[in-house]
């Protein structure tokens, strides 16, 4: 057995009080995880994230690499976890290291634009990395990968919006 993902977002924002207070009502997770090398590192955002979990909420800031290694350890199996990655490469080695996301899918919240990448919606942003870790999630994993902001909102299926970058 391993630990029971019941949501995986990739957004740029992370952990923004409308995920807090909306999503996990929606899904009320006993577990937010966190999933990031970078802000492993950054002990300023880590404490931002921290702050602004949801109260009686536990939650971690893992690397990818603690995230693969735990989610096969049975002493996690009680975690009820909603998934939280800054980008989509992060979500994909977390599936290509074994994470299974076929029952939840995978949830795109805003991802920030930069110089260089182009607009899949008016919320989501992808250069070229992102984009190929998109393709990977939709296509080579065969995951639903769909466009929600927040739980009310209708769902967007990114594969036709995949289709349509130059790149």
């Amino acid at each position: 057995m391993t630990m029971d993902i019941q949501f995986a977002r990739i957004g740029s924002r992370l952990l923004p009080k409308q995920v807090a207070r909306d999503w996990v009502k929606t899904i009320a997770p006993n577990r937010i995880l966190v999933v990031s090398d970078r802000i492993a590192k950054d002990a300023f955002r880590q404490t931002l994230i921290l702050q602004s979990s949801p109260t009686g909420i536990e939650t971690n800031v893992l690397t990818v690499k603690k995230m693969l290694k735990i989610y096969q350890d049975p002493q996690f199996n009680a975690y009820r976890a909603f998934l939280l990655t800054e980008t989509a490469k992060d979500m994909a080695e977390l599936v290509k290291g074994g994470v299974q996301l076929n029952q939840v899918g995978v949830n795109l919240g805003i991802l920030a634009y930069q110089n260089g990448m182009q607009m899949l919606t008016d919320s989501v942003a992808v250069d070229e990395s992102e984009a190929a870790a998109l393709r990977y999630l939709t296509h080579s994993a065969k995951l639903k990968v769909v466009v929600q902001e927040q739980p009310a909102d209708l769902q967007v299926d990114i594969k036709p919006l995949l289709d349509r970058l130059t790149f």
